[in-house]
């Protein structure tokens, strides 16, 4: 615009060059791996700026969903924050302390009971495909007939009934021995009123398989990526009835079909759910269904993987 020969530049103009700045190198998606009573445990944390002041994220602890990171405070290369229970013991705060060194992290975790644990981090993969897969003959992980191809890692209550792989009580979660990285999956699962199971991709992100019908449809829900992503309908059906998933599951993008229904339709998954194998993202896994929440009965688990 040009005023008595002089040129005037909009305000905002200049509001992009004030604010166009370089990320903090903290911001990102970061693997963690706890180190807590002699054992290796997974979590994953989230940092992103918040406007031009400050940074917020979101955290998955050893158990649970996503939690939200009202402030990240960040100066030189060391970090914190502090977040409220959720399903730890304890009334106290969560509380993360962490210092940064290029792509790796490290730190010590403050649990609300006051019991501590250190852990280490490097930044998340991301999984990126450039091209489309190429799919090899699908294949039947469950043979109906017994446990052939599959393991636990404690006490196994899984049995197999006329064809079904069975769950009659809460206890150990069951893992497929082969392991993969981007596939195509159909399932069929069935669960008595009020029980909850759920099918881990990779053995990283849980698709859940819960009582749901007639709720809002929540990522902590039927067919939900829990805590992260919310299915677009709830499909559900009435406890009892057989019903179906046909999953899609390449790099980080995920497909639900559940019933017939597209209700998730090619979405980024940004870290591990809560209840996670690992959190060792670059590497295949095998499929961990969910065994400690209830009885669940599977059957026809057909697997169609990239060659």
């Amino acid at each position: 615009m040009k005023l008595n020969n002089f040129i005037v530049i909009p305000l905002f103009l200049f509001s992009i060059t004030i604010f166009a700045q370089q990320p903090p190198p903290l911001e990102g998606r970061w693997d963690i791996t706890v180190k807590q009573d002699g054992k290796e445990l997974p979590s994953w944390l989230e940092v992103r700026h918040s406007g031009n002041h400050g940074l917020m994220g979101r955290f998955v602890s050893v158990s649970g969903s996503a939690r939200a990171i009202s402030k990240v405070n960040f100066a030189g290369n060391t970090f914190s924050f502090s977040i409220p229970p959720q399903w730890e013991l304890g009334e106290g705060d969560l509380r993360l302390e962490g210092t940064l060194a290029g792509n790796a992290m490290n730190g010590s975790i403050t649990y609300p009971d006051g019991k501590t644990a250190s852990w280490v981090g490097v930044r998340a993969p991301s999984l990126q495909r450039s091209k489309k897969p190429e799919w090899a003959a699908p294949i039947k992980l469950f043979n109906g007939k017994d446990l052939k191809g599959w393991h636990t890692e404690g006490e196994n209550q899984w049995v197999v009934e006329a064809g079904v792989l069975k769950s009659p009580k809460s206890g150990s979660n069951l893992f497929s021995d082969q392991s993969f990285t981007d596939f195509k999956m159909h399932v069929e699962f069935r669960y008595p009123k009020g029980s909850n199971s759920g099918i881990y991709l990779r053995g990283r992100y849980e698709v859940q398989v819960a009582d749901g019908k007639g709720l809002e449809p929540w990522d902590d829900q039927f067919s939900g990526i829990y805590g992260f992503l919310a299915p677009n309908e709830m499909v559900a059906k009435d406890a009892g009835e057989w019903q179906t998933y046909d999953i899609t599951l390449i790099g980080r993008r995920v497909t639900v079909v559940a019933n017939g229904v597209t209700v998730i339709s090619d979405q980024v998954i940004p870290g591990i759910t809560g209840g996670a194998m690992n959190s060792k993202e670059g590497e295949p896994g095998p499929f961990m269904i969910q065994g400690d929440h209830g009885p669940i009965e599977y059957r026809n688990i057909v697997v169609t993987s990239v060659k």
